[in-house]
């Protein structure tokens, strides 16, 4: 879930930043963030533990989940805090680009995939902050929901891997392939969305 949807959405039921204790939808972003390093770990020590791929595809699924989980949670209850738009910005990039990493290192992952998704990213948070410079806001789009999902359905997929290749690549690496094309439309939608919003603001102006 994006932090911008996120802000959106508790802008309709609450008017200003929420103070609380930590709550349910920035509790399940936070476990997002500390389970990364134990998965990169599992994913990394595979040799050396037992079924450590299968660890970590079940933590992987399990912090996927909580992606979906703190979005329905956050729409439901209206929920906006200081700490959950840290979160939520910085969880979802953290989970997908450490495990990608760690895959690269046990030849599970496509650097050039890699490349582009955390390429894509970085794009992404320079239009944010530029947008934010000027008083607008870009909202998300269904490319960005998409992409995520994909993602994730291939990082799944490449930390269990088939054992029989379909065809010239894996069934993870096919669709790591189609995740890196999703990726890459959502960043150009972002773009031609900044750019819209942009000219819209200055011609206001």
């Amino acid at each position: 879930m994006h932090a911008a949807e996120r802000g959106c959405r508790g802008n309709i039921e609450s008017p200003s930043w929420q103070e609380d204790p930590i709550s349910i939808p920035d509790a399940l972003a936070l476990a997002r963030v500390v389970l990364v390093p134990v998965i990169m770990w599992l994913i990394s020590a595979n040799e050396r533990i037992d079924h450590g791929f299968g660890f970590a595809a079940a933590l992987f699924f399990v912090a996927a989940l909580t992606d979906f989980l703190d979005g329905y949670f956050a729409r439901r209850w209206g929920i906006t805090t200081v700490l959950g738009a840290f979160l939520d910005t910085t969880a979802d990039k953290f989970l997908v680009t450490g495990t990608l990493l760690a895959l690269i290192a046990v030849n599970r992952a496509s650097i050039w995939v890699t490349l582009i998704i955390v390429l894509r990213e970085f794009v992404v948070m320079a239009l944010r902050g530029l947008a934010a410079m000027s008083g607008t806001m870009v909202k998300p789009s269904i490319w960005g929901k998409l992409k995520a999902s994909i993602q994730f359905l291939a990082i799944l997929l490449a930390i269990l891997r088939l054992p029989e290749p379909w065809g010239r690549l894996y069934l993870d690496e096919w669709v790591m392939w189609l995740a890196a094309i999703v990726t890459i439309a959502s960043g150009w939608q972002y773009v031609a969305s900044f750019w819209s919003v942009v000219r819209s603001v200055d011609t206001r102006t």
